[in-house]
């Protein structure tokens, strides 16, 4: 398995740039301006050269061996500044308080390329609990200046499937995974990219702000309370199919109050997007194993509301999308868009509609999506 940029002389001019630029930065020759302008000096660098601009902090050679390096307990920030490069590793943040800060953030990428239906080094499938290029599992985690992604070639696989169905389709390929034990999860101007389950929230609080959020199928799902503050939900082209894609998919415990939830976002799309070809999302009920059986979790009431976003004509004037789950009888069944809580509030833009089918919240529950109470107290760095 390659870890570290990829050094290669057939790169092609950009990426060649950017590994030129790691280079000079693990050289000393540059300085993140985002170190400069807080002068706080990090714990840890990730690099491929020693860092005369942070003398006395060790350099690793891989993003795992700096996550590594952290304490397993206590309750300081550890700062793991990521040089400009690409990073093909597949990461566990498993301790607490990781801050991992990117030196730019189209040049610092963290990514791997495993879909569902590939192999694990024991040859099981990955599975889409499994995939993510960055699967978090401990609380207080921070990412900013930076990419996270999933290069998985999804189109390609589109044109010529390789994997037996795992789900759908096997091609499910999770850029960032918010698991079991995340809590207080914080990412700030970060990228995720990624096609089919692109950012898999699924557990803890969580905030994103001003990130860019990239996919087609199911691109943001999962349990987990997130918010998302003014960011960037970007659908990307399903060459061939009717339906292109569904933004937001959560599969919320029935007494979660919040589940997804989108604050002044804007929805854009790749031009070759047609226009009405994107769900606004649908709920998800996972299929769960019961002392009767396994089936879709009847405890997943999905939430999922947008307020005050700006949305392409690329967004379904329908709004919402019914989802197909096992019943406990075995049978296929749909779960309406009714069944769950899917609303929305001041939509603005070409797809913005008012219509029987995308309920608008009240006045008095309008109300109930505060910051402070989303986050339920929890007060991020600015």
């Amino acid at each position: 398995m390659r870890t570290g940029p990829i050094a290669d002389r057939t790169l092609d001019p950009q990426r060649r740039r950017l590994l030129q630029m790691s280079l000079l930065a693990g050289a000393g020759l540059l300085t993140s301006p985002l170190w400069a302008k807080s002068r706080v000096k990090p714990d840890a660098v990730v690099s491929l050269q020693p860092r005369a601009d942070f003398p006395g902090v060790p350099v690793h050679a891989t993003v795992a061996a700096a996550i590594a390096s952290a304490p397993v307990q206590g309750n300081t920030p550890f700062r793991i500044l990521i040089a400009r490069g690409r990073w093909h590793e597949k990461l566990v943040v498993d301790r607490p308080h990781v801050q991992l800060i990117g030196e730019d953030r189209t040049g610092s990428v963290l990514g791997f390329d495993a879909a569902a239906g590939m192999a694990r080094p024991d040859g099981e499938p990955w599975g889409t609990w499994g995939c993510a290029s960055v699967i978090v599992r401990a609380p207080d985690f921070h990412a900013r200046n930076l990419t996270i992604e999933n290069s998985f070639d999804y189109v390609g696989n589109l044109l010529a499937p390789k994997f037996e169905p795992i789900g759908p389709n096997g091609a499910q390929a999770v850029a960032l995974m918010l698991d079991a034990g995340s809590e207080r999860t914080f990412l700030q101007d970060v990228d995720l990219h990624g096609h089919q389950d692109t950012l898999f929230a699924d557990a803890g609080r969580s905030l994103f702000s001003r990130c860019r959020i990239t996919g087609s199928v199911d691109f943001i799902f999962g349990g987990g309370n997130a918010l998302f503050e003014d960011c960037e939900l970007h659908s990307r082209f399903r060459p061939g199919k009717e339906r292109q894609g569904y933004v937001a998919v959560p599969c919320t415990p029935s007494a979660q109050a919040y589940g997804l939830t989108f604050m002044r976002c804007r929805l854009t799309r790749e031009t070759q997007v047609p226009d009405a070809s994107v769900a606004l999302g649908r709920a998800w009920r996972p299929g769960r194993t019961f002392p009767d059986g396994k089936y879709g979790d009847p405890d997943a009431v999905g939430a999922a509301t947008y307020l005050s976003c700006r949305m392409d004509a690329h967004i379904d004037p329908q709004g919402w999308d019914a989802m197909g789950y096992t019943a406990r009888d075995g049978a296929r069944v749909m779960l309406p868009p009714e069944a769950a809580r899917l609303f929305e509030h001041d939509s603005r833009g070409p797809g913005a509609h008012r219509s029987p089918t995308r309920r608008q919240l009240d006045r008095d529950a309008l109300a109930a999506y505060a910051r402070d109470r989303i986050l339920g107290g929890w007060h991020p760095p600015s």
